[in-house]
C-alpha cells in the first residue's frame, strides 16, 4: 500500500527542515511527501526545493497564498494532489521516531482514523536542536527537557493493549493522525470556511463518525517529537466552537465547502 505524508507548515523554515530530514531516516519510507503550505515566504520554498533534489520520493510543494489562518483549505489543497491510497499528517514542526510511517501502516484500516500522540520538547532542547548541538537521531525517553516523557516510548508490544476503537472527540490532534484517502472523500475533506487556529480537526473527525468511522489511538507507536513554540492566537475560537457545535447537533456528515474544491480542478 501506497503511502502520502502530508506536512502543513507556515513560514517556520528551519523547523519544516528538520521535519523533513526525520522523514528520511524513516524504516518505510513514504511514497510521496506534499508539504500543504498555508502561504510561507520564499525562504521556505527554497528549503523544500532543495529537499526535493536529494529525497529518493517525490516532494511537492502545494501552497496557496497568505490570506491569515487557513489550515483547513490548505490540508484539502494538499491532500487532493496526493497519489497514494493512504493519507497521513503531521505538522511541520515534528521530528520523527524512525517507524513513524511504519507504525502508521501497520494499524491502517479502512473506516478507521489513526491518532497518534507527541512528544513535547522544552525550550532548551529545541535551540540546540536548531543549532546543531543535538543530533535528533538521540531523542528518547532518556532525552533532557521533554514535557510529557512517557510518550517518547516506543514499544509495540504496549502499543497493542491500547487499540480499542472508539468514538471520542477529546484529545483529537491534527499534528498526527492517518486514514485512507478514500474515507476523506467520504466526508469531503475539511470544511474550508474554517479560517484561524483551533476545531478544525474535531469537527472533521465529528463528521467521520457520523460517517460510521472509528478511532483508534497510537500510544507507544508514531512517536513524534514536537518543537517549542509560543502557543497560537485562539481569537477565532469561539466562532470555530460553533461550527463545531453545529456539525455536532447536525446529521451531515459531508462538509458543504470541502476537498471536492480542489479535486474538480485535476492540479498535481
Amino acid at each position: 500500500m501506497k503511502a502520502s505524508v502530508i506536512v502543513t507548515t507556515y513560514n517556520w523554515p528551519e523547523a519544516l527542515l528538520l521535519t523533513l530530514n526525520s522523514l528520511l531516516r524513516q524504516s518505510r519510507l513514504p511514497d510521496e511527501v506534499i508539504v500543504a503550505d498555508d502561504g510561507s515566504g520564499e525562504t521556505t520554498a527554497e528549503v523544500i526545493e532543495k529537499f526535493a533534489d536529494q529525497a529518493p520520493f517525490p516532494v511537492i510543494h502545494a501552497r496557496q497564498e497568505d490570506e491569515g489562518f487557513r489550515l483547513a483549505m490548505s490540508r484539502n489543497r494538499a491532500i487532493a494532489k496526493a497519489e497514494s491510497d493512504y493519507i497521513i499528517v503531521i505538522d511541520g514542526d515534528l521530528i520523527l521516531h524512525n517507524a513513524f510511517v511504519e507504525d502508521h501502516l501497520k494499524n491502517a484500516r479502512p473506516g478507521r482514523y489513526l491518532q497518534g500522540g507527541r512528544v513535547l520538547l522544552g525550550e532548551k532542547i529545541t535551540k540546540k536542536l536548531f543549532e546543531g548541538t543535538f543530533d535528533p537521531k538521540r531523542l528518547g525517553p532518556l532525552s533532557p527537557d521533554l514535557k510529557n516523557r512517557k510518550n517518547a516510548l516506543h514499544s509495540r508490544f504496549l502499543s497493542r493493549l491500547f487499540l480499542a476503537p472508539n468514538t471520542a472527540l477529546k484529545g483529537i490532534k491534527g499534528c498526527n493522525f492517518s486514514l485512507y484517502k478514500e474515507d476523506i472523500l467520504t466526508v469531503n475533506g475539511f470544511d474550508n470556511r474554517f479560517v484561524g487556529w483551533g476545531r478544525e480537526d474535531s469537527e472533521f473527525v465529528a463528521r467521520l463518525y457520523k460517517a460510521g468511522m472509528q478511532r483508534q489511538n497510537l500510544k507507544f507507536a508514531a512517536v513524534a517529537f514536537h518543537l517549542y513554540h509560543p502557543e497560537n492566537a485562539r481569537a477565532a475560537l469561539p466562532q470555530n466552537d460553533r461550527r463545531l457545535q453545529r456539525t455536532l447537533e447536525g446529521g451531515n456528515f459531508r462538509c458543504e465547502d470541502g476537498i471536492e474544491r480542489f479535486l474538480q480542478k485535476g492540479e498535481r
